[in-house]
């Protein structure tokens, strides 16, 4: 193994020190340029089977994660559709909207609507939502669920409703 500050071949066992928030494999002799960080001995965790519990002679199973890790795409809906710069700014014409305009209603920056416009840019995730908030528009192609198909008409009254019923009726 080669020392990571040096590149000389470390004879020994590697030390682990922290120079300037790196932790590096160093020799011995450049060592004294950082300090040294205690090295925690990972051991796999290793859990029994049920049956091993009680006194089975069966070999302790390796235990496996459950969850993995989130990542980028993970969060993103459905893919946006190839014509959004002409979707929005179609829908940006009809409300009468500058560009300007829209980038203060959104709290965004006039030259990323621009970008965007003229398909420079694939608007992000957050900036996706609020232009089809402001603008009243659907930019990506994703499944309709069961929720979206809903007719929003059929809402059944609330108490307040109630009470303004009964007030009525007296």
């Amino acid at each position: 193994m080669q020392c990571e500050m040096c590149g000389e071949t470390i004879r020994g066992a590697p030390k682990l020190v922290r120079v300037e928030g790196a932790e590096l494999q160093v020799c011995a002799k450049c060592e004294k340029f950082g300090t040294e960080v205690q090295q925690v001995r990972r051991t796999d965790i290793v859990r029994m089977a049920p049956a091993a519990r009680q006194g089975s002679a069966k070999a302790p199973v390796a235990a496996r994660s459950q969850y993995r890790k989130r990542d980028l795409f993970d969060f993103i809906e459905g893919d946006i559709v190839d014509d959004y710069n002409e979707r929005i700014r179609r829908a940006r014409i009809e409300k009468g909207l500058s560009q300007k305009e829209l980038a203060m209603q959104m709290k965004e920056k006039e030259h990323l609507i621009q970008k965007i416009e003229n398909h420079d840019l694939i608007p992000e995730e957050n900036v996706r939502k609020k232009l089809e908030k402001v603008l009243g528009i659907r930019l990506i192609d994703a499944p309709e669920t069961e929720a979206d198909k809903k007719v929003h008409g059929t809402l059944a009254p609330t108490l307040g409703d109630l009470t303004v019923i009964r007030k009525a009726k007296k």
